[in-house]
């Protein structure tokens, strides 16, 4: 079924659920405000790209979606594709590859692959997914450590070297800004857990940078002013030439989009106790992929975090989701200038709890647990993400799994015919 949620959600709307829909929307929009613009940096492009996309994408995926409760946006799972293919294909590369991805993912919604998910091994997943938070954390180090380093290499083992024959210029005001947006972060989470906690505690280590005129970067600084309005849509440039070349690109966006946005609503599921409809679910990631490259942002899926977020805020239908998108563009039309002031640690230690939250270590005693063939298979995609490449984790991560499941089904008869020689 790919019918949209908010049908459903419409029928028996009140003025009540609008009530609890619009408190939501605003404390999710507060939370993905700065990850919004934390994630675009980290990834290589303009912040301002992270904004576009959690309003253009973040307001398709309400409105098109098959949860109730799904927030859509930018995620730190996509830091380390859109970063390598900026580096290896520009920004209209990756433009064009997320166009791309958006029409695979509509395909897919279309052909009703959405119970697809449960072919890709939970081990895969896992190791890919802490394979990211690693490159994510140590991407950071440079901004958390105040470094001054022109350039940090995509590469996770050129980056290494890079980042140690820079300790010297190691900035101490830098690191306690980050630290303590840090502790902020952390403390706001757990004493005050229905608070917009992410942007108050980067506001704070931000204020300490402007009140006390220390020597930090901060994103005006490094970047200059955020514009106060949406760009134009457009198509992006292509030919058929670039177009073989993304592709690649555009399929492991589409894997992860499809992946973590069906992740995302099951979780959502569990803490509602509802059921999502994943083709409706597969088919809204295609469209706000594709609305989102028109106005040039970044690719885009539902956030585990933020669809968190929203339901302990107490959102009750897609119109939450919808509520969120708008109040970052009014905030963006508003208040854009603001943003300038904050600053770079501060932003480098959201997105190293970010990176934590991701690589879940509370589950770790859990996967130490696992038959040996899925703490090998974990290991293996952990391992390729950081020091090769996620499309290469995820291709051998899927086929080893896959085989390992065939392999493990006693009943499963092989049909080869031995060769006649």
């Amino acid at each position: 079924m790919r019918q949209p949620k908010i049908l459903t959600t419409i029928r028996d709307y009140s003025w009540s659920l609008f009530a609890a829909d619009l408190a939501a929307g605003a404390t999710v929009a507060m939370v993905a405000l700065p990850l919004s613009l934390a994630i675009a940096i980290a990834s290589g492009a303009d912040p301002a790209k992270g904004l576009v996309t959690a309003i253009v994408a973040g307001f398709f995926i309400s409105l098109l979606g098959g949860s109730r409760v799904q927030i859509g946006g930018p995620t730190g799972a996509f830091i380390v594709v859109v970063f390598g293919v900026i580096a290896k294909h520009g920004y209209d590369g990756l433009v064009l590859a997320t166009l791309m991805a958006g029409v695979v993912l509509l395909i897919a919604g279309f052909l009703r692959a959405g119970r697809l998910i449960a072919l890709v091994p939970e081990a895969v997943v896992n190791g890919f997914t802490i394979g990211i938070a690693i490159v994510i954390a140590t991407s950071q180090a440079a901004d958390f450590l105040g470094l001054s380093v022109t350039k940090v290499p995509a590469d996770f083992i050129e980056k290494i070297p890079v980042l140690w024959e820079a300790r010297e210029s190691f900035s101490l005001p830098a690191f306690a800004v980050a630290l303590v947006t840090l502790v902020l972060i952390v403390a706001l989470r757990r004493m005050a857990p229905r608070l917009p906690g992410l942007i108050v505690a980067v506001a704070l280590g931000s204020a300490i940078v402007a009140l006390m005129h220390l020597s930090v970067d901060t994103l005006g600084s490094r970047f200059g002013e955020l514009p106060s309005n949406l760009p134009w849509p457009a198509l992006p440039e292509f030919s058929w030439a670039k177009v073989v070349e993304v592709f690649p690109s555009a399929l492991v966006i589409a894997f992860l989009a499809g992946v973590e946005s069906l992740l995302s609503a099951i979780v959502a599921d569990r803490m509602i106790e509802g059921h999502h409809r994943p083709n409706a679910e597969l088919t809204a990631q295609g469209a706000a992929n594709i609305a989102s490259a028109f106005f040039g942002g970044l690719p885009a899926t539902g956030a585990i975090a933020r669809t968190a977020t929203n339901v302990r805020a107490g959102g009750k239908t897609p119109v939450a989701g919808i509520v969120h998108a708008l109040v970052i563009l009014i905030v963006m039309l508003v208040a854009a200038p603001l943003a300038g002031y904050l600053a770079m640690p501060a932003l480098a230690a959201l997105l190293v709890i970010t990176a934590w939250n991701m690589s879940e270590p509370h589950k770790w005693g859990e996967y130490a647990r696992t038959r040996v063939s899925d703490r090998v298979l974990l290991v293996l995609t952990l391992v390729l993400t950081v020091l090769v490449d996620l499309t290469v984790a995820i291709g051998v991560g899927v086929s080893i799994g896959l085989a390992l499941r065939l392999y493990r089904r006693s009943e499963v008869q092989s049909d080869w015919t031995p060769p006649d020689r």
